[in-house]
């Protein structure tokens, strides 16, 4: 199915690709069996986080009623409050919780981001950060035809935190890479790839970080020649930040490294107009945290401005994971209606929030989504 829309007085024609995480069956291969009732963890956050939160709840709230879907949410205190309250970020208490639903979706944190996302990624070997990036018509896209995807390896690299002083002048960070998490993070840009244009550009800086990114090169190469079918370029970090601001449209699946990745996809989601249109899901083999990837905005905080449409399709993308795990065509179905009606507000161009070049609140653009839902 094919879509046009009109960007400064040109007409840009868009695949419909709604389907992220549809080519990953095989991760979980029927094994699960469909729950009565999905148990969802919401992490409010911090920030702008509560208000987004609460305006994805509308959406959540129309679509679970409309494809029948039985949901229980249960909230989940992480974050900044979390450690003012409590002594830490993420308490074992909630960390319970979590490990007790069946996913997770969490609005931005503070200031203890790392000791809240980062440790989940880890704690629950949610290995692959997949962040998905499009055009959308009446934002401020730099073109109408950018539909990428960002695979970013999620459980190493500097992320690891593991720094030190070794002088009173002198800060160390190690760098890990290992084969495994690399290969295994490639299969996944693979087969995303594979349901989609079949092109993937693995990102990397191995003719200077000749070891940790030469590492992550040769597992790419192992997992391409299994991929026949699939199109495999490799590019420097540096000019692939350029060619995401030169020539987005010929991306489709880019693999890389946490760090790189964590800054590319920031800077593929501005290209397509705004971070705040971008989701992510955290993906493992038993589990994945769904969340935006921008962050807790405390400059907007209370003011009932900020753009819930980052967290409302990471939801999407939430039931659509759920779907592909349990075998759910209702959560296909409510995946897809929320992208639908999501691509119709903004084609309208009558409910836009401030980013977006209009005077909405948050709730007024999460309610014209949730009515487009029927």
């Amino acid at each position: 199915m094919l879509r046009y829309f009109k960007l400064a007085s040109r007409y840009f024609e868009v695949v419909d690709l709604y389907s992220v995480l549809g080519a990953l069956k095989d991760l979980y291969g029927g094994r699960y069996l469909r729950p009565d009732v999905y148990v969802i963890s919401l992490i409010p956050g911090d920030g702008i986080g509560p208000e987004i939160a609460s305006a994805t709840l509308e959406v959540i709230k129309k679509v679970v009623d409309v494809y029948g879907i039985r949901v229980d949410v249960r909230f989940v205190e992480a974050g900044d409050g979390a450690l003012s309250k409590y002594g830490q970020a993420l308490p074992q208490s909630s960390v319970d919780i979590i490990r007790k639903s069946h996913t997770c979706l969490k609005a931005p944190v503070g200031e203890t981001s790392a000791d809240v996302i980062v440790r989940l990624r880890i704690m629950l070997d949610l290995f692959a950060n997949i962040r998905p990036v499009k055009s959308y018509p009446n934002t401020q896209a730099l073109r109408g035809d950018i539909d990428l995807v960002v695979v970013r390896e999620n459980t190493e690299d500097l992320y690891k935190g593991l720094e030190f002083y070794i002088s009173n002048n002198t800060a160390v960070a190690l760098r890990v890479i290992t084969y495994e998490a690399s290969k295994r993070v490639a299969e996944v840009a693979f087969k995303i790839a594979s349901g989609r244009r079949k092109k993937v550009t693995a990102v990397h800086k191995s003719n200077v970080l000749r070891h940790t990114c030469g590492l992550f090169a040769k597992a790419c190469r192992d997992v391409a020649r299994n991929y026949p079918d699939v199109t495999y370029e490799e590019q420097y970090v540096d000019a692939c930040a350029a060619n995401l601001v030169r020539k987005p449209q010929n991306f489709d699946v880019i693999v890389t490294t946490n760090m790189f990745g964590d800054i590319l996809s920031d800077e593929a989601a501005q290209v397509a107009g705004s971070l705040g249109l971008a989701p992510s899901c955290n993906l493992g083999y038993e589990y994945a945290i769904f969340e935006p990837i921008h962050g807790a905005a405390f400059d907007i905080a209370g003011k009932g401005i900020a753009n819930p449409i980052s967290m409302i399709l990471s939801a999407a993308l939430m039931f659509e994971w759920l779907g592909v795990k349990y075998s759910d065509d209702s959560c296909i179905r409510a995946a897809r209606a929320i992208n639908d009606a999501v691509y119709r507000v903004l084609s309208e161009g009558k409910v836009l929030t401030p980013d977006l070049g209009g005077s909405a609140k948050t709730y007024e653009l999460a309610s014209a989504i949730a009515s487009k839902i029927a």
